[in-house]
């Protein structure tokens, strides 16, 4: 059997999403929702395992039936699930999701608190953490405490260890108590990270101005970065390390559901690089990686729901194949 790769740990919320069964509607309009798991960590974890790849997942869910079928999913999805903690107390959380026409979502989250808000720092698996080549997050798991502290002790053991820290901040305003408390949270361990992933519209949210101007892109880039890469939807991809920059075409495909689909790219993005760390110096392999990962991120849109929409190997090499044969 093949060495298996290397770890990729991912930190924070895993919930439920109930998203419409008929995109369009609001959710008041909405006569019946299906059940998702979701949680972008989480959604990142799944993704790196459906590829091939070797993933965790720490975080917090309520001793209920959705967090036990959260955990279980984990387990069904080859996902490590020793990090994951039950709340006796706390629900895990839900979001509701409305699907606009052309797939969009917009969100209306149940957490008051939610188990996932809970994780204290004292319930880390830290053995666990210092095994990684990657330790992986959002910026959810900063907005209130408890977790907040957990998630930047957990930061702190990673970077101690000399593991790579990846974060997407995954930008949910409702969550936050306000517009501005959102960009001083997301930015207060914004330098931490070696690769941060964001998207057009959270470039323009965090700096105010033009996503489509370079010099807006890297009023965030900070000198601990090996690289920055913001997703322009299916117009591809633009990536920024300390040696090159550059943009990759994206994939054009019937769209259905956005939800997961920055997920998807992550987790493959991560994938290519914890097998190979060369890619952050070598500009033809990161346009390899980034092609792949905007094909996982494309495919992941053509179904409803984050973790059964996403990609296998074979999925990704399949629609890069197409598009060759163009």
């Amino acid at each position: 059997m093949a060495a298996k790769s290397p770890l990729i740990v991912a930190f924070g919320e895993m919930l439920i999403d109930f998203v419409p069964d008929v995109s369009g509607v609001s959710l008041a309009e909405s006569t019946g929702f299906l059940k998702a798991p979701g949680g972008a960590p989480a959604n990142v974890a799944c993704a790196i395992t459906r590829l091939g790849g070797n993933s965790a997942f720490i975080g917090k869910v309520g001793d209920d039936e959705f967090g036990h079928m959260l955990a279980e999913i984990l387990k069904k999805n080859g996902v490590n699930s020793e990090g994951v903690c039950f709340d006796a107390h706390a629900r895990t959380a839900l979001a509701f999701v409305t699907l606009k026409k052309n797939g969009e979502r917009e969100f209306m989250f149940y957490r008051n608190p939610s188990a996932d808000m809970l994780l204290a720092e004292s319930e880390l698996n830290m053995g666990l953490i210092k095994r990684a080549k990657i330790f992986h997050y959002g910026s959810i798991s900063l907005i209130s405490e408890p977790c907040r502290s957990a998630h930047m002790a957990a930061m702190k053991a990673a970077k101690d260890a000399g593991i790579l820290l990846s974060y997407d901040p995954n930008v949910r305003l409702p969550l936050w108590p306000s517009a501005q408390a959102a960009v001083d949270g997301i930015k207060s361990i914004w330098n931490h990270a070696d690769f941060i992933k964001v998207s057009d519209d959270e470039v323009g949210f965090l700096t105010q101005g033009d996503a489509e101007k370079e010099d807006v892109v890297l009023s965030l880039w900070h000198d601990n970065l090996k690289l920055l890469v913001v997703t322009d939807g299916e117009k591809g991809c633009r990536y920024f390390t300390k040696g090159f920059k550059g943009k990759v075409e994206g994939f054009s495909v019937e769209t259905v559901d956005t939800t997961g689909a920055g997920d998807a790219f992550v987790g493959a993005l991560l994938l290519q690089i914890a097998n190979d760390p060369s890619i952050f110096q070598n500009e033809g392999k990161l346009k390899e990686g980034l092609k792949y990962a905007n094909a996982c991120g494309a495919i992941c849109t053509t179904q409803k729901g984050a973790i059964p929409a996403l990609p296998t190997n074979a999925d990704a090499l399949d629609l890069l194949n197409k598009s060759k044969a163009k």
